[in-house]
């Protein structure tokens, strides 16, 4: 039975207070409940068998198939499964999902057959015989395929606009990566040249430092040589002029004679 609401409202028929019966009105098809999912559209079913069981299923649309989707276990990967509507056989391509789902992808010519029919039948999804009322599939199954184009179209474009925003994130942090790589190899040749600076301002403090210790001790060794000569030369003409006194006021040298050689021959 398929989960529907009613698309117009029917009206009673009034009673005249004569015994003459009205006309009845013919029913009026029911209309199928679309709903949007995330990348397309579905209409809810429900498949009953003859001991009342209902076992439910899904039909689905992008825009470009529509598929039966269901549960049951033991599904094969892929299989070619039959359906019937109004007890002509239509045999559809069965792909299974995750966790026992499965969904059945309806051709052209099954699409076409539930539009016009009026009873949609499969035999092998439970123990007995399914079967579904098509009442109002013509229109439903366009308004599931249009719904379906348009959210899948939606989906598609906000997938695209995500994976854009993605892809730029990605090459921002690719750059903001790729900077920041940069800044930290200036960053390292700025210290590196910044500590071969340093090493050599200090080298050069240090040779500076032991020149000027090598020039104050040059020129305190040059002091005390000058100190020392200075000395000596005071020292000498102090006893050049001692002995110069010592000569001017010495009393002169005794004349003793000169003693004649003799010779015996």
């Amino acid at each position: 039975m398929i989960r529907s609401i009613i698309g117009g409202v029917a009206a009673a028929a009034l009673l005249s207070g004569t015994a003459g019966a009205a006309a009845p009105r013919s029913p009026t098809a029911l209309a199928w409940v679309v709903s949007p999912t995330d990348n397309g559209c579905r209409v809810e079913l429900e498949l009953t068998g003859r001991s009342g069981g209902v076992t439910p299923v899904t039909l689905t649309s992008d825009g470009q198939l529509i598929s039966l989707r269901f549960f049951k276990d033991d599904l094969p990967a892929r299989a070619f499964l039959p359906i019937r509507v109004d007890k002509a056989r239509f045999s559809n391509l069965m792909l299974r999902g995750e966790a026992g789902a499965g969904e059945l992808v309806l051709s052209e010519e099954t699409e076409a057959a539930m539009r016009r029919g009026g009873t949609l039948g499969v035999a092998w999804l439970s123990e007995e015989p399914l079967s579904a009322s098509l009442a109002g599939s013509e229109q439903g199954l366009a308004d599931l395929r249009v719904c379906g184009a348009q959210t899948a179209s939606r989906h598609r474009e906000r997938a695209a606009a995500e994976q854009a925003a993605r892809d730029r994130a990605e090459a921002e942090a690719r750059a903001r990566t790729l900077n920041e790589a940069q800044l930290a190899a200036v960053q390292a040749q700025a210290a590196a040249a910044e500590a071969q600076r340093r090493q050599v301002e200090e080298t050069a403090e240090r040779q500076r430092r032991l020149e000027a210790v090598q020039t104050e001790r040059a020129y305190a060794e040059a002091r005390q040589r000058s100190y020392e000569a200075e000395r000596r030369r005071v020292y000498e003409r102090q006893v050049e002029e001692e002995d110069i006194y010592e000569e001017r006021w010495a009393p002169p040298r005794p004349a003793y004679p000169t003693r004649r050689y003799y010779s015996p021959y």
